[in-house]
Formats: C-alpha cells, structure tokens, sequence
C-alpha cells in the first residue's frame, strides 16, 4: 500500500511538471508580458459602419482570455495591427427559377504580427472566414449579428494559432 502511494506521487508530479510548460489552451511558454491590439481600420469596398471597432474588440478579447499577457496601448511585447480588407455578400447557391436560395457574407483581414522579443515569429497574412444565411433573410439584426459573431470568432482563432499557439 505504501509502494502504491509512492508511485501515485511520481506519476502526478510527471503530470503536473509537464503542465507548466504546456497550457490547455496549445500556446506553450510565451516569451512577453504584454500585447497590443492596434484598431483595424475598415478599407473594404462595402463599409458596414462599427465591425472595425468590433474586430479589434473581439481580438483583445480572445488573447486576453487564453493567455495571461497584459493589454497595454502601446510599446507591447506583441503587436497585432491591420485591416479589414474585403466584406462581400454574393449569392451562393440557385433554385430550379434562377433565383438565390442562399447567400454569403465573406470577410477577409490583413494582419501584421510583431513579436518584439523573437522576430522570426513575425508575419503578415490574410485571415478569411465566411457564413452562409438563406437568400429571404436580409442582413440586419440577428443575423447580422450571428454572421458576424461566428466569422469573427472563427478569424480571431485563426490569429491566435497562427501568432501565439504555432498551429
């Protein structure tokens, strides 16, 4: 019995040593302390007023709730800053009448990631993601709402893998 708890000692302190340098969110040991997010300007051909500030929002808030890096305004450890190069709604599939049964709204962002303490992490690329909603709904309120909350989840992901979890 003595020999069993022993043994359940090791194996829980391999277990929890191996934790502290690994996290349940895949980012691993971060080399900074802070981050900022610089505002992503609207440049799309189609404005819709508001989802830059919603953008930027929802990025701090993702990197501030899987990480334990401070949001500073500037001189951060890490730098994410661009824009929002495409919003496009088109049409995508047809009924037998040549008519839309369905449409999609599209978004695309230009994102510059600096590392100041390692710059071979640093790049710039195009995030995109999308959401398909029937052709009888317009694209106001919920839905609007709802398109804009899964692309931008999904595009804020994408970033954190990509700058912090090396995905």
């Amino acid at each position: 019995m003595k020999k069993a708890h022993y043994l359940l000692l090791i194996i829980s302190s391999f277990i929890l040593n191996s934790c502290s340098v690994y996290n349940f969110t895949g980012t691993g040991k971060i080399d900074a302390k802070t981050y900022q997010v610089n505002f992503f300007q609207n440049n799309a051909d189609l404005i819709e007023p508001g989802i830059d500030r919603t953008f930027t929002l929802t990025l701090q808030d993702l990197i501030q709730n899987q990480t334990n890096l401070n949001l500073v305004k500037n001189g951060g450890d890490l730098t994410y800053e661009g824009e929002i190069v495409d919003y496009r709604i088109s049409p995508m599939t047809a009924t037998a009448d040549q008519q839309a049964s369905q449409n999609r709204l599209k978004i695309r962002i230009n994102v510059r990631f600096t590392n100041k303490n390692k710059e071979s992490d640093d790049f710039e690329k195009v995030f995109e993601f999308y959401y398909d909603y029937p052709a009888n709904q317009q694209l106001t309120g919920a839905t609007k709402d709802t398109a804009l909350k899964d692309i931008f989840e999904r595009i804020t992901q994408d970033i954190f893998n990509e700058s912090l979890a090396k995905w």
